[in-house]
């Protein structure tokens, strides 16, 4: 409960600090509506900030549960190989998800979401944005990632006891890399 007391006290302090900043910059009381609309646009910068934020902070939380899904298929594999293999299996997941940072990281994010902004026209993959180069938004990456990273993960039960490790690395990096950004981009 005090928490919330302060939470308000702190806003209702915010708001009298930006009433008090808005009448000061127009003159006080007798230039009313230049003071309200400087009060309206302050609060609507700081409401703008609050919701990219709050975006921000769904994105990260989102992506943490897209990537608990690694260790759900590293659990299904686990129980699907033979008693020996478990190690491997394990291991061949954790690469996973490095190879797909590395691929994602470098070229991916590039591929799928570069330069789609900038442009009226569809092209085959992105253009710019390699190596997160001029990326604003860590948060999607992150996102985006996880799920690149998820569907990398998915082939790896049907490739357990079958692939050396340095293929699948290959696999990995490769898919989502490449295949996952440009059926993204599309």
């Amino acid at each position: 409960m005090p928490k919330s007391i302060s939470y308000s006290t702190a806003s209702m302090s915010n708001l009298s600090n930006l009433f008090d900043e808005c009448l000061e910059l127009y003159g006080g009381e007798e230039n009313n509506d230049a003071s309200l609309r400087c009060i309206t646009e302050k609060l609507q910068v700081e409401i703008e900030a609050s919701r990219w934020d709050t975006n921000k902070w769904f994105l990260i939380y989102s992506a943490a549960l897209i990537f608990f899904m690694q260790a759900g298929f590293a659990m299904l594999c686990a129980g699907s190989v033979r008693m020996k293999n478990v190690q491997n299996t394990m291991l061949k997941n954790l690469l996973d998800a490095c190879g797909a940072a590395l691929g994602f990281f470098s070229v991916g994010y590039a591929f799928a979401f570069g330069g789609q902004f900038d442009r009226d026209d569809t092209t085959f993959i992105g253009s710019t944005n390699f190596f997160m180069m001029n990326v604003d938004n860590e948060s999607y990456w992150l996102f985006q990632f996880a799920f690149a990273a998820t569907a990398a993960t998915i082939v790896a039960g049907t490739l357990a006891e079958r692939c050396q490790m340095i293929a699948y690395l290959c696999y990995s990096v490769l898919l989502t890399g490449f295949v996952y950004p440009v059926v993204a981009h599309s």
